[in-house]
């Protein structure tokens, strides 16, 4: 009965470590997201646990390097592993990896990134327009790029990327300063179910480039002009054409009147609204956004002089209830109010800011 009882505790041991555990770890994994240096620790543990958790393809679908030395290297190291011919998100922000790591992945890694939804290069200057030809001649599915604060980037990188990946939605060309209006003319033509759009300090960009942008890309939801101050009022009022709208920075504005704020206020499922520094603005444009955009969280009229507590009232009047952060940092015609004045003109506000 010993060498029996034995023989059994032996077997459900080994269940234990051969099915059980694997099996649980791999239920774990799959519903609780975990940074895939862990997911590598684990492979490490068992062959049971290696082989469990290798043949589950949704454990494998992101590659982080992001500050990462030598991550183009990793990257196209990874890449030859069976279990990442499925990745969807390669993240390589501030990463070490330049142009030839890219000729790499398009030469002998294509196949690995065929289902490849996310590309982040924020931040890897070392890539040019060349490296984005090559990258994007393999990525066929790619829904979201983004490579801010890249000067080295140009209107032909833009050009290849439309080309190449039809089916973009959301794109952050933040600080890529060296595109001008013929890049966002291929964005227009290409991406008219574009849905977010980070055009951050691209300073050579006039009022043509960004209509085209309005007129042919109507699914925006979120569009981000800060620290672009050549656009005029000709361009600002077909932010109207933006049905869909929820996020809009102006930040820096400095062109924009009430005129063509009163024409933003069409869009009526705006959420977050940056006026800071729209110098020009006065209570009359503030007032109209007031009445258009009731669903309205956050306002920053952060410098601007011409606004008094008139513009404060009309809020009250028709954003009270969803508005949660406003700050008039600098509006010197709106007085300081306490805690219990502000909770009574705007029940949900959690932040506000004012003279500090």
């Amino acid at each position: 009965m010993t060498m029996v009882g034995g023989l059994l505790r032996r077997e459900k041991d080994e269940t234990w470590r051969k099915e059980i555990v694997p099996r649980v770890f791999e239920i774990v994994s799959t519903r609780i997201t975990l940074p895939q240096r862990d997911l590598l620790t684990l492979l490490l543990t068992s062959p049971w646990l290696y082989h469990s958790l290798v043949s589950c393809s949704s454990l494998w679908q992101v590659l982080d390097f992001h500050e990462q030395r030598n991550a183009g290297d990793r990257l196209v190291r990874a890449l030859k592993l069976p279990r990442y011919h499925h990745v969807r998100h390669i993240n390589l922000e501030f990463g070490d990896i330049d142009n030839e790591h890219l000729h790499l992945l398009k030469n002998k890694r294509s196949e690995s990134l065929q289902d490849l939804e996310i590309l982040n290069l924020n931040a890897c200057q070392k890539i040019c327009d060349k490296g984005i030809q090559a990258v994007t001649r393999v990525c066929p599915n790619l829904k979201s790029f983004s490579i801010y604060w890249n000067v080295r980037v140009t209107d032909l990188g833009i050009k290849q990327l439309s080309q190449n990946c039809r089916h973009l939605l959301d794109l952050n060309l933040s600080g890529c300063q060296s595109i001008t209006d013929v890049g966002l003319n291929s964005i227009a033509d290409s991406y008219p179910e574009l849905e977010v759009l980070n055009l951050t300090r691209c300073t050579k960009l006039t009022d043509d480039g960004l209509q085209q942008i309005l007129l042919k890309c109507s699914k925006l939801q979120s569009l981000n002009l800060y620290a672009l101050s050549r656009f005029t009022d000709e361009a600002y009022k077909k932010i109207a054409l933006l049905p869909n709208l929820k996020f809009l920075d102006l930040c820096g504005a400095q062109n924009l009147s009430d005129q063509g704020l009163s024409c933003i206020a069409d869009c009526k499922n705006l959420t977050y609204l940056n006026l800071t520094w729209c110098v020009r603005v006065t209570d009359v444009g503030v007032e109209a956004i007031a009445q258009g955009c009731s669903s309205l969280e956050l306002l920053s009229l952060f410098g601007i002089i011409g606004v008094t507590d008139n513009c404060l009232e009309a809020l009250a009047r028709f954003c009270s209830n969803t508005l949660t952060t406003l700050d008039v940092n600098g509006c010197i015609g709106i007085k300081r109010r306490g805690r219990g004045e502000l909770l009574q003109l705007f029940p949900s506000l959690k932040c506000f800011k004012v003279h500090s």
